[in-house]
């Protein structure tokens, strides 16, 4: 394992912002994980002079698509997950589970399940990112979440320095949020492996999702299987969002607006859009709102809103976190004051918080 030091954050996230990391390690393996950790409690692994006494503070990242950095970068050790393989743990005629490394790129394993015809993750194709990172946020995209199929992780606990086992059950799992990202152990486990279950064929059946349904129809497409379907979401997103690597961003920027019954009675009466989740739970696409505050299209502080999603915001000219901090405000200012909603940035930020997991 190699331990990199001041390694520009903007390198390493699809924002392209952010100082530099004091240190980042490529893990590939458990055995470099535990080493990595234990760089991170001992002082005494790390280079003379380094000016760092006490335990530094962690942060684990995969492909750096949903994270963004600050301009005083991170005084510790950022974790790279690099840890790869896709195994096949049994099958029957219905079912299939699948264990898959959280180093693996996640639409890699998206591929790989509907090569065979497995059903289940086929609408959350081309989402940018490691399969580690997938539970972390709960994924989710035209219908389907990774909530639904996963069966659990495989984890490293910073706290105890031992291997676990997480079941779905104790995740917690709810929209974007999950006991990984909120709360008291939010950065405690690096997710090592994903375990997921499958259909062997697929179920899906429409209508389906709007904008997936509506391009199904355009093209007259009625074959609903998981490499139709994969390829119809990897044509709506690319129609759609930027790609990271041509022009930085950090994919959706704010979280949809989830309401109850009354709170979206409400809002109709306004003549806001409101799409139903299920019977107790409503939701509105923040893009909508952010289109019909006249912000669609327009550039704020080096940041453009795209032309064609306006949930992406696409680093044109900025250089800096501040900014980021004031395109962001700028536009939630605008749609709280035209519709009374206040928008929620989705991308976490690389903060130094100490880790307290590593104080032991």
């Amino acid at each position: 394992m190699i331990i990199q030091e001041n390694i520009p954050i903007s390198s390493l996230t699809t924002m392209r912002i952010g100082g530099n990391a004091r240190y980042v390690a490529e893990v590939e393996n458990l055995q470099d994980l535990k080493e990595a950790y234990e760089f991170a409690r001992n002082p005494k692994m790390r280079p003379e002079g380094a000016g760092t006494k006490g335990p530094l503070p962690t942060w684990i990242m995969g492909g750096g698509a949903n994270t963004i950095g600050r301009d005083e970068g991170f005084p510790g050790l950022i974790i790279l997950n690099r840890i790869k393989g896709i195994e096949i743990l049994s099958q029957t005629a219905d079912e299939v589970v699948i264990r898959a490394m959280g180093g693996e790129v996640w639409d890699d394993l998206v591929a790989f399940t509907t090569e065979r015809g497995y059903s289940g993750i086929e609408t959350l194709s081309a989402i940018p990112g490691t399969v580690g990172a997938a539970p972390v946020q709960n994924i989710g995209a035209y219908g389907q979440d990774i909530s639904h199929v996963i069966e659990s992780v495989d984890a490293y606990d910073a706290q105890t320095g031992e291997l676990v086992v997480i079941g779905k059950e104790d995740m917690n799992m709810s929209y974007r949020s999950t006991i990984f990202n909120t709360g008291k152990d939010a950065g405690r486990y690096f997710i090592t492996a994903v375990t997921i279950v499958l259909e062997n064929e697929s179920s899906m059946q429409p209508p389906f999702y709007n904008s997936l349904q509506q391009y199904l129809n355009e093209h007259n497409i009625t074959d609903y299987s998981p490499t139709s379907i994969r390829n119809a979401v990897i044509a709506i997103r690319k129609e759609k969002l930027p790609d990271p690597k041509i022009e930085p961003s950090a994919g959706s920027f704010f979280k949809n607006i989830y309401l109850n019954y009354k709170e979206a009675e409400s809002a109709e009466s306004k003549g806001i859009k409101v799409y139903t989740k299920s019977d107790e739970q409503k939701m509105i696409n923040s893009g909508y709102l952010i289109e019909q505050a006249g912000l669609k299209g327009k550039t704020l502080h080096g940041f453009h809103i795209s032309d064609k999603a306006a949930l992406i915001l696409i680093n044109k000219s900025a250089n800096s976190y501040a900014d980021l901090v004031a395109a962001r405000q700028e536009i939630i200012d605008t749609v709280y004051t035209k519709f009374g909603f206040k928008l929620e940035q989705e991308p976490v930020e690389i903060v130094a918080a100490t880790n307290t997991a590593l104080e032991k």
